[in-house]
């Protein structure tokens, strides 16, 4: 076992402590329905509204000892599911397995109008007694006199899909997984993430479905104090790791993960849209999607300058790429901003980088162009090798140049890149994360047995040529200026370039830095040293320990902080925020 995992280990596992004391928690629905029936008492309709992928027959079964006179079972009152799979093939771009548009239709567009009527008219005529209406777009019909949220994060509906789920009412059963997705990522959870935003404003009760026989329940106002409490100090996300034909064995290692058969190629550490929060009230856990934080607490998380640029979305993501012991990745490139609005109604591109965490001898990564390297020569050999006539010969065409540990290259979309074997990369990005245009896999199998998607088409059309072996080395690769030194620590800007609406800074001391806020949220990752201390100066959260490799989050108001080496021991902390005035340190009062 490595020292750094046996000194500070790793958590898979990190709670947020919230401090709730009237909080209303139940766990298993043998407590939870009697929960529900006595604050019903005295009302008439309980709305349990669903995110497409909760488990409702779980549900309904929960619930049936609410003794309801009648039951609104919403899905029903949505297009039949080869009408609603029509309405949707437009978005979804037939024929693509992994791209679609945007949505902007809202959940409701897909329900008959007539047939919410008519189950409000049920309502008004039933008998005496609770009125249940449950299922995806339940508020639609009736808001409830008591409204409960029935939510579910989305790499756990992503694992159901692996294990057999159909996506929300389609009648097109037993797709590939990567379709699932692109069903969900393109439209059912952009109706759903709309339809919460402001359900989560106005329930009474919030109600965690994500583990299966495990339901926890929490009365709202409970819940979004605990969101609130959140966007006021550092946290982690609960990460998650998945293999991948081309993963290693460095986050295995360092981590002590479980040994899956296989290896592990992505860890999502900082990824809203995908990880979860788990929250802790006095040691009773509830897991809930980060997303939701963004939409309760979006001024207070990303300050006002990025919440006006963004709106309720958080655009910093890390994740790790581990090819230790592994394999190339895919030869690739992102959109350019105007083909990803134009394509894709996306508002912003996959701007990143690869920070080097770790690097075998022979590391190197993918970057750039080889100075005249010819675009119709090049896209004739993608073809040929997309066909399987003959390898792409990437030495011909790409820059292989070699990387170290703390080597920090950026990535400007436009850009083709790949990380090579041997290496271990912190990718620090912009969210958008599915807009990965594949040229060449390597002619490898992933690995389910059948080939992965190749976007040469979109790739080319992105590809910039006049990205060289000159202009790489000048604008990409170890770009670090160093901007600050004092007695305690100093301070270096690694990134981004230009075109990216990132910026990076370098923080290493073996005592104390203290950090100006810039009006930007802060993600940060511990990329030298056993652990670091997160602390406020005014005392407005508890001091945080970040270990090494992990990734927290620190919103704007949380304010100014410490980064302290509690053992005096060389530490190194890489900061991503969105450009604005540089947070540089101050001395320590």
């Amino acid at each position: 076992m490595p020292q750094n995992a046996q000194s500070a280990p790793y958590r898979t596992l990190p709670r947020v402590a919230v401090h709730c004391p009237g909080v209303q928690y139940h766990a298993g629905f043998a407590h939870i329905a009697p929960a529900l029936k006595a604050a019903a008492a005295g009302r008439r309709v309980v709305t349990v509204d669903c995110y497409p992928g909760v488990d409702q027959a779980e549900l309904a079964a929960g619930l049936a000892a609410l003794d309801p006179v009648l039951v609104i079972h919403s899905d029903d009152l949505a297009l039949e599911p080869e009408k609603l799979d029509a309405a949707l093939e437009r978005d979804l771009l037939p024929g693509d397995p992994v791209f679609g548009i945007l949505t902007v239709r809202r959940l409701g567009d897909f329900f008959y109008p007539e047939k919410i009527a008519e189950a409000r008219r049920r309502i008004e005529q039933a008998p005496e007694g609770l009125v249940l209406v449950y299922g995806v777009g339940a508020a639609l019909v009736h808001p409830g006199d008591l409204q409960v949220v029935a939510d579910i994060t989305r790499w756990e509906i992503q694992l159901r899909y692996r294990r057999g789920m159909d996506n929300w009412r389609t009648a097109r059963t037993n797709l590939p997984k990567l379709e699932k997705y692109k069903r969900g990522y393109f439209a059912e959870w952009r109706w759903a993430d709309r339809e919460k935003d402001h359900l989560l404003n106005t329930m009474d009760f919030y109600l965690d479905m994500t583990t299966q026989g495990s339901p926890v329940m929490v009365d709202g106002p409970a819940y979004r104090e605990a969101l609130r409490q959140t966007a006021r100090q550092p946290f982690r996300l609960v990460p998650y790791f998945d293999p991948g034909v081309w993963g290693g064995h460095w986050m295995k290692d360092h981590f002590a993960l479980p040994d899956n058969g296989s290896n592990y190629a992505w860890s999502f550490d900082g990824v809203p849209e995908e990880n979860s929060l788990l929250l802790d009230f006095d040691g009773r856990l509830l897991q809930t999607p980060a997303m939701n934080l963004v939409l309760q607490q979006p001024r207070a998380l990303l300050g006002e300058r990025v919440h006006a640029r963004f709106g309720k979305e958080f655009p910093i993501r890390f994740d790790m790429l581990d090819t230790v012991g592994g394999q190339n990745l895919s030869l690739q490139v992102h959109p350019l901003t105007e083909y990803i609005q134009q394509q894709f109604n996306m508002r912003y591109t996959q701007d990143e980088s690869y920070y080097i965490l770790d690097a075998g001898p022979d590391a190197a990564v993918w970057l750039g162009l080889r100075t005249g390297a010819d675009p119709a020569a090049m896209e004739a050999d993608l073809r040929r090798a997309q066909t399987g006539e003959a390898p792409f010969p990437a030495e011909q065409y790409i820059n292989r140049i070699p990387v170290k540990k703390h080597d920090h290259l950026l990535i400007p979309a436009g850009t083709v890149h790949g990380s090579g074997a041997g290496t271990m990369v912190l990718e620090i990005s912009a969210t958008p994360y599915i807009f990965t245009f594949k040229l060449w896999d390597w002619g490898r199998l992933d690995l389910d047995g059948k080939p992965r998607p190749i976007h040469l088409d979109h790739g080319l059309a992105n590809i910039q040529w006049d990205r060289d072996t000159r202009w790489v080395q000048e604008q990409l690769v170890d770009r670090q200026t160093t901007v600050y030194t004092d007695e305690n620590c100093q301070v270096e800007r690694t990134g981004l370039q230009e075109r990216e609406f990132l910026d990076t800074w370098r923080i290493s001391t073996c005592t104390e830095a203290t950090v100006a806020r810039n009006g930007s949220v802060h993600m940060l990752n511990l990329v030298e040293g056993r652990r670091a201390l997160l602390v406020s100066p005014s005392g407005a959260f508890a001091p945080f320990a970040l270990h090494y490799a992990e990734t927290c989050v620190l919103p704007q108001d949380a304010g100014d902080y410490r980064v302290v080496s509690p053992d005096g021991e060389p530490i190194r902390v890489i900061l991503a925020c969105v450009q604005g005035p540089a947070p540089l340190p101050r001395r320590a009062d």
